[in-house]
């Protein structure tokens, strides 16, 4: 009963205050003074760093999203793998919450796995879906596969830590990987040429996230007093880190 009085009482204090303006003529000369304040039940089991991790992974998802689109619009061939009739219908399947990032063309493979197979020469299924569904998993798993974040909630610093390292490996590899003739198995990033400037958008892009996994990573560790065991490698042999499982 005295719990229920309490959120009674949160919630009067947290009424909602309507604008008001000063009489005069012309209303855009007027001094409007507005003060509106909403309340949302959500917010009363959420500390500032809960707030930060949930704008952190919603960052990071819609970079992902970004990635997705990027990667199919270079590379038309993949998403027709698929029998999609536009890149949006690609999108919207790969997208999909309710597939939990399994994809039947995976194998079963999952997270750094379904990366590694994405970039595999032998593989011939759509390379662009398995590897956004591998980025997609390992970094679910990085928030506990969580999607907004409570203060009984501990996100691990260094699975976050862990993923924004394998994302460095990860955009190296697909920048890199060619099949045997030699042609690069997924277009990405694009050097100048005579005729065409630079293209280094998806390394900007994963720029992004590894940086907001990072920052996201530090302030979690401060805050909890805890160390991160970082990890110095050539990106060319770099092996995947563990994130699931930490």
């Amino acid at each position: 009963m005295r719990y229920a009085l309490i959120l009674l009482l949160l919630l009067a204090g947290c009424a909602h205050t309507g604008s008001t303006q000063r009489a005069g003529g012309n209303p855009a000369a007027d001094e409007v003074t507005q003060s509106v304040t909403t309340f949302d039940p959500k917010q009363i089991g959420k500390g500032d760093i809960d707030r930060v991790a949930d704008i952190h992974r919603r960052e990071v998802f819609a970079g992902v999203r970004r990635l997705a689109e990027k990667l199919y619009r270079r590379n038309p061939r993949e998403w027709k793998k698929g029998g999609h009739a536009s890149v949006e219908k690609a999108l919207d399947r790969l997208l999909d919450p309710r597939t939990g990032w399994r994809l039947a063309a995976a194998g079963g493979k999952r997270s750094t796995d379904a990366i590694l197979l994405s970039l595999d020469q032998t593989f011939e299924g759509d390379r662009v879906a398995v590897f956004i569904a591998g980025m997609g998993d390992m970094l679910n798993a990085a928030f506990d596969e969580k999607t907004e974040f409570y203060l009984l909630d501990d996100l691990d610093p260094q699975k976050l830590y862990n993923s924004a390292r394998n994302l460095e490996i990860a955009a190296w590899k697909l920048a890199n990987a060619r099949d045997a003739s030699g042609a690069l198995l997924l277009l990405s990033n694009e050097l100048a040429t005579e005729t065409q400037p630079a293209n280094l958008s998806f390394e900007r892009e994963f720029g992004k996230l590894i940086g907001n996994l990072d920052l996201l990573s530090s302030l979690l560790a401060d805050k909890g007093h805890r160390t991160i065991a970082r990890a110095a490698q050539s990106l060319a042999t770099a092996l995947f880190l563990p994130v699931a499982g930490l």
